[in-house]
């Protein structure tokens, strides 16, 4: 991946005057244009009232235990983290395996902004402007057979350089998955940046998956293998502590964590003296995905 020159980003404040620009001018989500293959669009994001969180908020508070277990250690471990060259290998119940590259994913799939929510099972949420491509895109590429029922995501194994996986604290590499449904869902995407800036290596460069109505720890980072297969798998954070982590771990405020709550959460760069907010069903994204669990006990499967 190309190194970015401080005069290419986007500061914060010109990238939020240009959205409001954007705004005043009444044009639709996705109606603009910027480059050859990126354009705006919020329609499947966070409400208008909802204010992004601070660029330097997003990139210096994680959880990312490659690197540490601090919500600082991301940030202040993961500079050496090497990105190029990249590829994602796909596999299992597929007509057409394949290895596709970061440059091929940039340069085929249209790559849009998503503003979500991000809601961590501890209880703080952030709203974030991500860019990125709908995971369908690359799935379809390999042909999914009609035997996949579950899709598992690898993150890359790097110990020499991802300082936390010298220690033992989840099994390596990073795992986690999904029902094939929900990684074909529209909202369902694999983020390459985030403020109009290529992702930073402590959120997951240079690809990692989001799911907005799910907790966060959901979302794996730096993925780069795609396993298509007939069973649940079983990821990471289910082999560590089975008593506290489900499979599908949707945002849902009336199924508590056994340490968190999850009826309210903190809103990272909101004032100590801000009360928390309530949390919402599906992270406030019920209408576009509740009909994924129609009939679910949602308490049963957290």
């Amino acid at each position: 991946m190309k190194k970015i020159l401080s005069s290419e980003i986007t500061s914060e404040s010109i990238y939020k005057s240009r959205r409001s620009f954007i705004k005043k001018l009444g044009l639709s989500a996705g109606s603009l244009m910027v480059g050859s293959n990126f354009f705006f669009n919020n329609s499947l994001g966070a409400e208008e009232k909802d204010k992004l969180t601070r660029y330097r908020d997003i990139v210096s508070y994680n959880n990312y235990y490659e690197f540490g277990t601090s919500k600082e250690d991301p940030s202040e471990n993961s500079e050496k983290f090497t990105t190029t060259p990249w590829s994602i290998q796909i596999e299992g119940e597929v007509d057409k395996p394949i290895t596709v590259s970061y440059e091929s994913m940039i340069n085929n799939f249209p790559i849009q902004e998503r503003i979500y929510r991000l809601r961590c099972v501890e209880g703080w949420s952030m709203v974030i402007p991500w860019m990125g491509f709908s995971l369908n895109h690359l799935l379809k590429k390999a042909s999914i057979k009609n035997s996949a029922k579950f899709v598992e995501f690898e993150s890359v194994y790097r110990p020499e350089q991802m300082i936390g996986q010298q220690s033992n604290i989840l099994p390596w590499p990073y795992t986690e998955g999904l029902r094939l449904d929900e990684a074909m869902h529209p909202l369902t995407i694999m983020a390459t940046g985030l403020y109009g800036k290529e992702l930073p290596n402590q959120n997951g460069a240079p690809l990692r998956l989001v799911v907005p109505w799910k907790y966060g720890f959901k979302s794996a980072k730096a993925i780069v293998k795609i396993k298509l297969v007939k069973s649940m798998p079983v990821s990471s954070w289910m082999k560590a502590a089975s008593q506290e982590y489900g499979f599908y771990s949707n945002v849902n405020p009336g199924v508590d964590h056994p340490r968190w709550s999850q009826a309210t959460e903190r809103r990272i760069g909101d004032s100590i003296l801000s009360p928390r907010r309530p949390t919402k069903l599906f992270n406030g994204y019920e209408s576009e995905v509740s009909s994924l669990y129609k009939g679910m006990d949602l308490k049963k499967y957290y």
